[in-house]
């Protein structure tokens, strides 16, 4: 696995190469730009801005490029979309992107590239919350100023974005506990607060905002977060979790 900033600094050398003058910026968002970065255990989280449309064969090119450095990424990889630059200032939402690309189609791409470049594109609500985080948090790490790109994002529509990857918070906390766990605090923590917090900060506030019960449980996930810990979790627990915090989101 090569050193994050340095393959950084080579993704972007290759973007600019690949998309030209089309080429608006390179935003980090995420963990990498909030400070709790854990190369165990977290992605890569970026949004590509691009003035225009982009051809089939610029995305396959650049898709080649993306999985490449893939491969040197850490375990959980590089996650990433291309969006125009006019569906983020006015922002759009859910939000039309040009191409996207995680770990989870790694596989889709390397067996049918044509297929995966041809249907990779669509709305995706969770572009509200990467706009957010970037409008707020992010790191630029070439084109333009984020906030010359970005606009403040509406509260309902970013909360509307965050409350989507919680729908399914009781079955998916089953599956991964550590990351619904922060998730559903982070989710809370902007219901009541109006915060806008990693997964990590979320936690925090959930222990001085959440009570006694719970604490154990997201002290747990904290620590699984923060290190190569794998946590042994208790399904009940998880659920009772989970349904509480539910409730709570929608009071």
């Amino acid at each position: 696995m090569r050193n994050v900033k340095e393959m950084m600094k080579d993704f972007v050398k290759q973007s600019q190469v690949i998309l030209a003058d089309n080429l608006v910026g390179i935003y980090l968002h995420g963990s990498a730009a909030m400070g709790c970065f854990n190369e165990n255990k977290s992605d890569i989280d970026l949004l590509i801005v691009v003035n225009k449309a982009v051809s089939y064969e610029i995305k396959r090119r650049y898709m080649d490029m993306i999985v490449e450095f893939n491969k040197d990424a850490p375990k959980k990889g590089i996650e990433l979309s291309v969006v125009r630059r006019d569906v983020c200032k006015p922002f759009i939402y859910p939000t039309p992107f040009e191409l996207h690309f995680s770990n989870a189609h790694l596989e889709w791409y390397n067996t049918n590239p044509i297929d995966y470049v041809n249907k990779m594109k669509g709305t995706d609500k969770d572009l509200a919350a990467h706009c957010t985080i970037i409008y707020y948090r992010g790191k630029c790490l070439y084109g333009e100023a984020i906030q010359d790109v970005f606009e403040n994002v509406r509260a309902e529509l970013y909360f509307d974005s965050i409350l989507n990857d919680v729908e399914d918070a009781e079955k998916e906390i089953i599956t991964n506990p550590t990351y619904m766990i922060l998730n559903l605090c982070r989710v809370l923590a902007y219901k009541k607060d109006s915060l806008i917090l990693s997964k990590q900060e979320g936690g925090s506030w959930g222990i001085s905002n959440l009570p006694e019960i719970y604490q154990g449980l997201i002290a747990q996930a904290l620590a699984e977060y923060s290190s190569d810990i794998s946590m042994k979790w208790n399904e009940d627990v998880l659920y009772d979790y989970a349904i509480y915090m539910k409730k709570q989101i929608r009071v």
